[in-house]
């Protein structure tokens, strides 16, 4: 069943996002994690405030809301953004399984200010050898180790 989204809460990742600018903390972005019709957790960019790369909005208001949740994963949740994810973010969306993701403005919009997204959607899809970051695998067969123990592991949490 679609539901269609709550305007109420994209303003208010809007309103993060806005807030982060007029603050000077971070990039204009913002998200919040709705569970039960409620924000239970929000996050604004904290890249350059924390010099953290990975502290986009959606991962940080990811990460809040798994502390809110006690779990790794963000069932029966919805995010809304105020911009189109990045593909890290949309990665750390898709591992965190929430139900539905809303956002705002496009990842064009993003382009358009100079966090342009392309070049990453490039990267992924070039054999490692013509990726721009020189990339080489060593050291696989002592690494496999780890994931053979995971295999056959009785105490693992599968997510």
């Amino acid at each position: 069943m679609c539901t269609e989204p709550n305007e109420k809460f994209m303003h208010e990742a809007i309103r993060l996002s806005v807030e982060n600018v007029e603050t000077a903390k971070g990039g204009p972005f913002g998200a919040v994690v709705v569970k039960n019709g409620q924000i239970i957790a929000s996050g604004q960019n904290q890249v350059t405030a924390t010099n953290d790369p990975t502290a986009h909005a959606e991962v940080v208001a990811i990460r809040n809301a798994c502390k809110v949740l006690e779990s790794f994963q963000l069932d029966g949740c919805e995010i809304y953004s105020s911009c189109e994810p990045c593909p890290m973010c949309l990665a750390a969306i898709y591992w965190a399984r929430p139900d539905k993701l809303y956002f705002a403005n496009s990842k064009e919009d993003a382009a358009a200010i100079n966090f342009d997204d392309a070049f990453i959607y490039e990267e992924i899809v070039k054999p490692i050898s013509e990726r721009k970051i020189f990339t080489r695998q060593f050291m696989r067969n002592e690494a496999i180790t780890a994931f053979e123990k995971w295999q056959n592991s009785q105490n693992k949490i599968e997510y």
